[in-house]
């Protein structure tokens, strides 16, 4: 190993994700020198675009996909020129072994409470529905703007909310509690305890309740919870965010492995064989916490354990629906919810435990070139091909230990199995071809998501989400970043109130710093 230089720098930030991205701006814009070393080709972490297909000109936001979390005060303070579309469906769920589905339109309350009707057999499941997602969306309007602020403490968030009923379903108890009581139908249930478990391997009883603090931050973005599609991809965020930085004068360094973290301030890394030092008065980690133990030379705690499928595909036309009536554009412009009912996702996390892959696996998928074909090239586009992104619960990484190849092979082909069990056709015969004739079709294990995106296990929270409040009374009025090393903080999904695309950890390790002069 050959010895380059050292450089000294204000803040030296590790990862150059879109929480790396934000922290580094906000510092840039404040007049501190910023670095940031990134070890992939490129910056954007998870939040990129790809053309992962040969000859095949759409741009596919291949590990993230959705946006809800980011905060408007973001977008703004950094004056990013991101632009986010609302869909119009929020979603459908097909009945297994029906001609039946439920559809959430957001825009048709009337065809809404028509779709429940349908389904349940009764009028109280939708009317429940709307009080839940009226209680939950005013826990969002007083809990969000809280997220980019110092952190309060527990009776604090409380006293702020001011909904004991609010409070103990989603802060005391676990959501199975709640979702029995307000609901009765099986599908009903589901899905809403599908936003409970996207990437968390747990039960809607779970004592821990990890299961709620990730339906929490479902539930809140921006005050609505809504989820929108990012116009021009998931890339054209990042895109905003480095071109802002460059603009700033971050500077950094792509292909940059980061070898070790000293707690005086000391980072070293490896970039083309050569070592170098970079000093800086604050390091921002924009790595998982077990990853950070490790660059400090601390025994790491267990790693987390991600769970899920991801999987990317290009099609030729919508598939077919056994519902007659419904056109698939409706169904796929929202998310569609595959055998995600209330007793088929406890179904399938029981097998999962037990170490098998679920006979059918329980995803959601959503169609991004219906409501922003900008990602399409001109061809494409003319041709009337559509994006689609699945995303399959209960997937944990101990099903792919022993050799992930053949089970991601094996968990793409139950997922499959599971969406034609809902279909009028094989989405296998709607999948486009790429240059040399083959299906365009791509799955992500959680060790993939090791390998590729440095996420223990795949995890891709970094580790369990966290309570949007202070666990300690030190905590109160910090910013939730801190490690017990004062000149290192946290700034990527594992920090307090991290997860998601939402660069609220960067923004809140970014006010530290400057807090801290």
């Amino acid at each position: 190993m050959v010895a380059g230089g050292t450089t000294t720098w204000d803040v030296v930030v590790v990862g150059g994700g879109h929480n790396g991205l934000v922290a580094a701006n906000y510092l840039a814009r404040a007049g501190r020198s910023v670095l940031i070393l990134e070890r992939g080709g490129q910056l954007g972490g998870a939040a990129v675009s790809f053309r992962a297909f040969s000859g095949v000109d759409v741009r596919l936001s291949r590990y993230s996909y959705l946006v809800s979390l980011l905060p408007r005060k973001v977008i703004d303070d950094l004056n990013l020129p991101i632009r986010l579309r609302r869909r119009g469906i929020s979603s459908y769920t097909p009945i297994a072994n029906t001609r039946d589905g439920l559809l959430v339109d957001t825009a048709d309350p009337a065809r809404t409470a028509a779709s429940f009707r349908a389904v349940t057999g009764n009028d109280t499941d939708f009317a429940a529905w709307q009080r839940f997602y009226a209680r939950t969306q005013r826990v969002a309007e007083r809990v969000f703007p809280t997220l980019t602020e110092p952190l309060r403490g527990k009776d604090e968030l409380r006293a702020l909310i001011d909904d004991d009923i609010a409070w103990q379903g989603l802060f005391e108890r676990p959501v199975a509690e709640l979702l029995t009581a307000e609901f009765t139908d099986d599908t009903v249930r589901g899905v809403v305890l599908t936003d409970a478990l996207i990437g968390t391997f747990a039960t809607a009883e779970d004592p821990t309740l990890k299961q709620n603090r990730c339906l929490l931050y479902h539930l809140i973005g921006n005050m609505t919870g809504d989820w929108d599609v990012p116009i021009g991809g998931m890339g054209a965020v990042t895109g905003a965010l480095i071109d802002a930085a460059q603009a700033a004068g971050v500077r950094s360094r792509t292909g940059a492995t980061v070898t070790s973290i000293d707690p005086d301030g000391i980072v070293r890394y490896v970039q083309n064989d050569i070592e170098y030092t970079a000093s800086a008065r604050h390091v921002l980690a924009n790595v998982a916490p077990t990853t950070l133990a490790a660059l400090l030379g601390e025994t790491p705690g267990a790693a987390p354990e991600g769970a899920q499928l991801k999987v990317n595909m290009v099609l030729r036309r919508l598939p077919r629906l056994r519902e007659s009536g419904l056109d698939p554009r409706d169904a796929f412009g929202g998310t569609f919810h595959v055998n995600e009912s209330y007793r088929q996702l406890a179904s399938s996390y029981e097998q999962a435990a037990s170490g098998l892959i679920p006979e059918l696996p329980p995803c959601e998928s959503y169609c991004h070139s219906l409501t922003d074909p900008s990602i399409l090239g001109e061809t494409e586009n003319a041709q009337g091909m559509q994006t689609l992104t699945v995303f399959g619960l209960h997937m944990p990484a101990r099903l792919f230990h022993a050799d992930n190849d053949k089970a991601r092979a094996d968990a793409l082909a139950a997922t499959l199995a599971s969406i034609n069990n809902v279909l009028a056709e094989p989405i296998e015969d709607c999948l486009a071809p790429d240059a040399d004739g083959k299906p365009c079709i791509e799955a992500k294990t959680p060790l993939d998501l090791q390998v590729e995106l440095g996420l223990p296990q795949g995890h891709i929270f970094h580790q369990d989400l966290s309570w949007p409040f202070a666990c300690s009374d030190e905590q109160i009025g910090r910013w939730g970043v801190e490690t017990e090393h004062e000149r290192v903080l946290l700034c990527g999904a594992g920090a307090v109130r991290g997860g998601g695309v939402s660069g609220i950890p960067g923004h809140n390790a970014a006010m530290a710093v400057l807090a801290a002069v």
